[in-house]
């Protein structure tokens, strides 16, 4: 056990209030959980919109925080998979016992993979909510309340072959959700993987598997006529918009194929006029946390494959920059986010080095 009583934390004090670094009892893990003491942890908009909208969280003082890497400190009693110093990264959860905004913090150890030798702490810690979004919003049929597009995952019988020569469309590739999406769609075989992005960013994408990369400037009907084009007129029958703004939404919609489905990361926002036809197209926001119930079997299954797939480059974690300060440098970090000025990369604080 960790002979650390207190530890460091980002808090928020009270809705809409102001970030401050302060002093937290170091969590128990219970009989199957384990204590990590995190020396990565990443940044995502949720943090800075819940602070902002003061929307989510009731509950305060409030540490925020989903994606996390570091060394296991203790073990549950129940726990078999994990051993004091196994190097693992995992999703992390919106209240004060699982946040990753803190120095330690406990975690259920079904849920946690370890990193392997070709994997930085920092690159760990880029990829667990993202990695979630994607995979819960393709491939969750584990539960009824599932909100999915209910595909077959690569791992299951099938799930590698069926989607072969069948195209997909994401739109935001360069989001870090929107990588990991291309990166499932080749391990499921989708071709062609169509993408919208700043062309800035096409090298990247088409190293993860994106087959073309389009403008993201482009005019709605541009995008959509270059779209007939690559396909063939074949419309795709899964659309992943990882920007989820009202246009996007839009111009998602009409690229989908009738009966597809259109999976989103805001709250949908489509026309209605665009839906008086009965299309049977189906609009799935997406809930990307393994900790929740409906979501939980398919992070338990998915997570005991994250160490092969990083170790043999079947999986890439996003690039990184890590944040001075440890966990005093997040707040510029989320103000950089916020007003729109990070690109491609995954902010990373280390929380040890909080002073």
């Amino acid at each position: 056990m960790s002979s650390t009583v207190t530890q460091k934390a980002l808090l928020l004090p009270e809705k809409k209030g102001q970030w401050v670094v302060g002093e937290t009892s170091v969590p128990r893990p219970g009989p199957k959980d384990v204590l990590v003491k995190i020396y990565a942890a990443a940044l995502n908009p949720v943090d800075w919109k819940i602070q902002t909208y003061g929307v989510f969280v009731e509950d305060f003082p409030w540490i925020p925080g989903a994606d996390a890497a570091g060394v296991v400190e203790e073990v549950g009693t129940e726990v078999t998979n994990r051993q004091k110093g196994d190097k693992i990264f995992f999703e992390a959860w919106m209240d004060n016992l699982h946040s990753a905004f803190q120095q330690y913090c406990v975690v259920p150890a079904e849920i946690t993979a370890k990193i392997p030798e070709n994997i930085s702490f920092d690159q760990a810690a880029s990829i667990p909510l993202c990695l979630a979004t994607a995979v819960c919003g393709l491939y969750n049929h584990f539960h009824e309340d599932a909100k999915s597009a209910r595909l077959i995952a690569p791992w299951e019988e099938g799930g590698s072959t069926v989607y072969a020569g069948k195209p997909i469309l994401i739109l935001g590739g360069a989001s870090s959700v929107g990588q990991y999406v291309v990166q499932m769609a080749k391990l499921s075989a989708f071709s062609p993987i169509i993408t919208t992005a700043s062309l800035r960013n096409e090298g990247l994408l088409k190293s993860l598997g994106a087959t073309h990369v389009l403008d993201r400037t482009l005019s709605a009907s541009e995008l959509l006529g270059q779209i007939a084009n690559i396909t063939g007129g074949r419309a795709p029958e899964v659309v992943y918009d990882a920007v989820s703004l009202p246009d996007t939404q839009s111009l998602a919609y009409d690229a989908l194929a009738p009966g597809g489905v259109l999976l989103l990361v805001l709250p949908e926002s489509v026309q209605a006029e665009k839906k008086v036809h009965d299309d049977g197209n189906k609009v799935v926001v997406v809930m990307g946390n393994f900790h929740r119930p409906e979501n939980w079997m398919l992070g338990v299954e998915l997570y005991k494959r994250l160490e092969e797939w990083l170790a043999k480059g079947l999986l890439k974690p996003n690039r990184v920059e890590v944040l001075p300060d440890g966990l005093a440098g997040i707040p510029g970090g989320l103000k950089r986010m916020k007003n729109n000025q990070v690109s491609a990369m995954k902010l990373i604080a280390h929380p040890q080095e909080t002073r």
